[in-house]
């Protein structure tokens, strides 16, 4: 049996996974396979860290030591062949306050930032909040893959936008990026003068098969061009500590980055979040090697599930992340009737694909990351709904 089949219950913690449904979908009695979070626990390295934190009970004004900065270092040369600095890296209490405090760093209201639909929803939300304009350069499905249009790409680079905003792996389609592929964004970016601002929260979850590549880890001029965003929160389940770290070698926007955080207000890291995240980039790893078999499994009995029971559904292949994304469109069903057949008859809560963009009508995205019980479950309440 392992470590990843304990089922923890989650109710009365405050989980927006378990707890909000009925406030956001109008029902409590759902199963809820939508936020991507993990029902399990951390590494024990990372619990023991933080137990002896809170033992010490004194919880003053804390700074990231250089311990926590070596430690995730550490983490991606070994785990990405990507060697940095530690002084390259500043932080933040999460990766899409990150990217938020970068389009105010790196632009004005009214400047153009590039993304690729569907894509993770914060991305539009961060650049119309901050009353930027989004610009979409939307990714090609064919098959069961995903692919960019570099047509498409650089005619939008030549309208001027000034950022461009990189989800890698790919949320929701699970696309890990090839060498050839990241080149060629680089280039055309370098070409155009326009930053890239690389989410790479999901760079750990990778199917053994795949290799993730840092886009700044290609050459000098890309990582003197390229804001990348990690977290400890996807790979080791810490969403709830709030820290995220950020790798700027470029010393003028690194010094432009931290001004915008001290406008803000924001100086350090909460005590647990600075322990949680240095003793998982530290000795988290074979946690992390067994998880990914673990999601393996789950990914393997769910492609099979559906391909038994629900032909007409096709999953894009994932490459990584612990996330499917599945086009349901020849059901031949509207978003809103594909949504009322998984919470009424299913009662099962799914992401729904409009939320992450053009490209994303007839889609759902689905999270496995839970015990495999919880994953059998959720597919029979899916063959339910969508029989």
């Amino acid at each position: 049996m392992s470590m990843f089949d304990e089922r923890i219950n989650r109710i009365n913690t405050a989980s927006v996974k378990w707890e909000l449904t009925k406030q956001i979908f109008g029902e409590a009695d759902l199963w809820p396979m939508w936020v991507a979070d993990m029902d399990f626990k951390p590494p024990h390295a990372v619990l023991d860290a933080l137990q002896k934190r809170v033992e010490h009970s004194v919880f003053g004004y804390t700074f990231v030591p250089d311990t926590a900065a070596k430690a995730i270092a550490d983490w991606l040369d070994k785990r990405h062949q990507w060697t940095i600095q530690p002084s390259w890296l500043t932080y933040c209490g999460g990766v899409v306050q990150a990217i938020s405090t970068a389009i105010q760093s790196f632009t004005k209201e009214g400047d153009r930032v590039l993304l690729q639909s569907p894509v993770y929803t914060p991305f539009f939300n961060m650049i119309e909040k901050n009353n930027r304009v989004v610009v979409n350069s939307p990714l090609v499905l064919e098959g069961n893959r995903y692919k960019i249009d570099f047509e498409s790409f650089e005619n939008a680079l030549k309208e001027g936008c000034k950022l461009f905003l990189l989800c890698s792996p790919h949320n929701p389609a699970g696309r890990v990026w090839t060498k050839e592929e990241l080149q060629k964004i680089g280039e055309l970016c370098l070409q155009y003068d326009c930053l890239i601002l690389s989410d790479e929260i999901h760079s750990d979850l990778i199917y053994k098969q795949y290799k993730h590549i840092p886009i700044a880890s290609l050459n000098e001029e890309l990582s003197e061009k390229t804001i990348t965003f990690i977290a400890p929160s996807k790979t080791f389940n810490l969403a709830g500590l709030q820290a995220s770290a950020v790798v700027i070698k470029n010393d003028a926007l690194r010094k432009q980055f931290n001004a915008t955080l001290n406008r803000q207000g924001f100086f350090s890291l909460s005590a647990l979040g600075i322990t949680g995240m240095e003793a998982a980039y530290r000795d988290g790893e074979a946690w992390l090697d067994e998880l990914i078999d673990y999601l393996q499994e789950n990914k393997d009995y769910c492609l099979s599930f559906i391909q038994e029971h629900l032909p007409e559904i096709t999953s894009i292949e994932s490459e990584g992340t612990y996330l499917l994304w599945l086009d349901c469109r020849k059901l031949g069903l509207t978003d809103q009737q594909l949504q009322d057949a998984l919470i009424q008859k299913g009662k099962l809560v799914l992401e729904p694909g409009p939320k992450y963009g053009p490209g994303g009508e007839g889609f759902v995205r689905v999270n496995i990351a839970c015990p495999k019980a919880d994953v059998i479950e959720g597919m029979n309440r899916l063959k339910k709904a969508l029989k």
